[in-house]
This record gives C-alpha cells, sequence and structure tokens, in this order.
C-alpha cells in the first residue's frame, strides 16, 4: 500500500514497514514525504494486528539523506511553515503510539533523515553508513530534530555536530548513545527481523504502558518521576497481561497475550 508517492507502507504479520521511496535521490523528506511518513505511522498504530513499526529508506545507499532542498525548501518559508509541521507531528506520533519503533538504517542518515531514525526506539545502523546534522552548512539549522536528539545523545556532541556539520561513522553515534547496534550489511535485515520476532513476542499492554512511562518521566524531577511509575506499575499489574503472563510463568507455559 503506497500512502504518497514517496511513502510505502506494508504489513506483513507483526510488523508494519514504513519505506521513504525515492533511492535515486537518497530518500530526501519533502513536506509531502513526512505528511506521508505520519499518515503511514498513523495506520499501523490503528492496525490491531501490528506489533512493531520499522521504518527504512529504499535502496542500499541512503535511509533519508534529510530535507528535500530541490523543493523549494527557502523559496517559501513562512508559507510552508505549517506544511513543516508534519515532521513535529510525526515525532509526536511515534512518541505517543503505544508501539514500538526500529530504524533500519541501510546507509546515510544525514539532518531529518537522522532524526527521524533516532526518533525510534531501537536503532540498527549498517556499519558504513554516514550519520550527521549538515545543515548548518547550507545556511541552515537542525531545529525540530534538535528535541529528539538532546534527549538520546550527549547534549554537548549534538551541539559540536550542528555546530560544525561534520559527519560521524556508527561507531561515534553508537558511543554517542544516538543508534543502538551497529552490524554489517549482510546482518542487517537478520538483526532487524530478531527484534520484531522478540519485541512482537511480549505482551502489547505491558508494552504500550510500559513505553509510555519511559518517555513519560524523562522531563520530571526524581520523586515525581518515581510517583508517576508507581502509579504506572499498579495499571501494569492490573492488565489482563499481567495477570496470564504471571499464571503462565507460575505454569511453566507460554504466555497468551490479549493485549489488554
Amino acid at each position: 500500500m503506497t500512502v504518497e508517492n514517496t511513502v510505502v507502507y506494508e504489513v506483513s504479520g507483526p510488523r508494519a514497514t514504513i519505506t521513504i521511496n525515492d533511492p535515486e535521490r537518497r530518500n530526501p523528506m519533502s513536506t509531502a514525504t513526512m505528511a506521508g511518513l505520519a499518515e503511514a505511522t498513523r495506520d499501523a498504530i490503528g492496525d490491531g494486528d501490528v506489533r512493531v513499526i520499522v521504518y527504512t529508506g529504499a535502496g542500499d545507499r541512503a535511509f533519508s539523506s534529510g530535507g528535500d532542498l530541490a523543493s523549494g525548501f527557502v523559496d517559501e518559508p513562512v508559507a510552508l511553515h505549517r506544511e513543516r509541521g508534519a515532521l513535529a507531528d510525526l515525532f509526536r506520533i511515534m512518541r505517543s503510539g503505544g508501539k514500538p519503533t526500529i530504524a533500519r538504517v541501510n546507509g546515510h542518515a544525514l539532518a531529518g533523515g537522522f532524526g527521524l531514525a533516532v526518533a525510534c526506539d531501537i536503532v540498527v545502523c549498517v556499519d558504513d553508513a554516514k550519520l550527521g546534522v549538515p545543515e548548518i552548512n547550507v545556511g541552515l539549522w537542525p531545529m525540530m530534530i534538535s528535541a529528539v536528539l538532546q534527549r538520546f545523545s550527549s547534549r554537548r556532541m549534538v551541539l559540536e555536530l550542528m555546530m560544525t556539520g561534520r559527519t560521524i561513522d556508527p561507531d561515534e553515534a553508537l558511543a554517542m548513545g544516538a543508534i543502538s547496534r551497529v552490524v554489517t550489511r549482510d546482518q542487517l535485515d537478520p538483526t532487524v527481523d530478531a527484534l520484531v520476532e522478540e519485541l512482537a513476542s511480549k505482551s502489547p499492554a505491558a508494552m504500550a504502558l510500559g513505553r509510555s512511562a519511559f518517555y513519560e518521566v524523562e522531563d520530571l524531577d526524581f520523586d515525581t518521576a518515581l510517583d508517576r511509575l508507581q502509579a504506572g506499575l499498579t495499571a501494569v499489574a492490573m492488565t489482563e497481561d499481567a495477570r496470564e503472563g504471571v499464571a503462565a510463568f507460575l505454569e511453566k507455559r507460554t504466555p497468551r497475550w490479549s493485549g489488554r
């Protein structure tokens, strides 16, 4: 199913794959593409059969090269202000959707493409990719993705990258906390497939509640966070999945999740 000309949405079993499909131009993110990504993400969240959402880019050169500078990016900066909000909408939907997200980084991830990857819960990156936020080199600044990068990586390192525009390799990105795993190309799909299978095997109720609590407390003070997490534990304990999981553990059998 194609959501927008450069966004392809596919469901296979418990997995929804959302692909930026413009490999000849290294999968840039136009305002229309960002809106398509948000629409596809809404579809995945609303599909009860989907347990894991995977984002990737078509081809083997790039996950995404970032904003589409050839699409009149600076020609009508004020007129396009509302359309650019599609990226902020996408990040909000990904964060609040209740379903785990994986970035399958199959090549270079730059600017907004790097932000999209880091916005995912788990980021699996090929070892020959180039990563970074080079917007300063064309007189721009990585604005909205700052909200993502500051939360997952060293703030000092993120600011350096933004000010210099230099690209980094996956090992450096791993060290600064921007990505989760670095793999060879032949291990990319097996690694992502194994993660999808692992995540899909967990309680959907516990996953949604726990993932939401994890993100909700990141900006809270210590005492407030503990109060929120205590309430969260009670909420999880009240689910049917919690009762089923404990029963299955005691009976030494595989749990049968209801997602409630």
